[in-house]
């Protein structure tokens, strides 16, 4: 047996890099390693590693163009990258999967505008948006008829939304459609949420609540958070990320990120 045999495999950043026939593992929820994206000869992404762990929240920032959105469509099957890694609650390679599978393994996403059922209560709108059995016979039985009133309120409690249960969705503020869209998001029962921009065009009082209803879900769920607000961000409370040019320009907490020249140049100081 030759030397080589008897190494151990390398780890990185808890990756487990082996033989080629070892499968890839990693301790992190998301687990994302030099993704190259390059649209029409423009490099969307350049190289951009980023580590999640479960039930934390993280806070994504940048100038436009910076990435942010294309990382995201990695990250939910919208867009494959040219090249890199990118793995999910430990083994699954998300770049071998399509939308509907990324989506069945718990990765939800909320655009920034919100997308609701309008003509449907409050309440039919977590109702439609629960997870349950795909099979012809659930749904030719109608399972959601049998779903508890239960399990709808308390996920309407989570988002503040319990004393507008029978509004129709298109009577809420823009704000209040904001946590409706992600109190459908929690039906799915997801691992990951990625909230694109939650807070644009909210008012004060709304923003601070955005901020709490977020520190909630991530007691139990993972949540990235894209957001161009930086009081926002640091009401959140959690990691940063820099984005800028396709790749992760700083990291770390808000003061830190924030006190940093190059952030300062590129972003901060526009």
């Amino acid at each position: 047996m030759s030397m080589a045999e008897t190494l151990p495999p390398v780890t990185q950043q808890g990756l487990e890099l082996g033989p080629a026939n070892r499968k890839k593992t990693t301790g992190a929820l998301l687990y994302l390693d030099d993704l190259k994206v390059t649209f029409d000869g423009y490099r969307a992404l350049r190289g951009l590693s980023l580590s999640l762990d479960r039930n934390e929240m993280r806070a994504i920032i940048g100038p436009n163009g910076a990435g942010k959105t294309t990382m995201m469509d990695c990250v939910t099957g919208k867009t494959r990258p040219d090249t890199g890694t990118a793995l999910f609650d430990g083994t699954h390679d998300l770049l071998k999967l399509d939308e509907p599978a990324i989506a069945d393994l718990g990765i939800g996403r909320k655009f920034q505008k919100p997308t609701v059922f309008e003509s449907h209560t409050v309440a039919d709108n977590i109702l439609l948006a629960l997870k349950g059995p795909r099979a012809g016979v659930a749904s030719l039985f109608g399972w959601r008829n049998r779903v508890e009133a239960e399990s709808i309120d308390e996920i309407l409690t989570v988002v503040g939304l319990l004393p507008h249960r029978m509004r129709p969705a298109a009577d809420l503020s823009h704000g209040q459609k904001q946590w409706l869209e992600i109190g459908m998001l929690l039906a799915q029962d997801p691992k990951l949420l990625l909230v694109d921009e939650p807070v644009a065009g909210m008012t004060d009082a709304e923003t601070e609540a955005t901020a709490i209803l977020l520190r909630t879900i991530a007691k139990d769920h993972a949540v990235v958070v894209v957001e161009h607000d930086m009081a926002f961000v640091r009401a959140l409370g959690c990691r940063v990320t820099c984005l800028h040019e396709g790749a992760v320009l700083a990291e770390g907490s808000i003061d830190s990120v924030s006190a940093d020249p190059r952030v300062v140049e590129v972003y901060l100081g526009r």
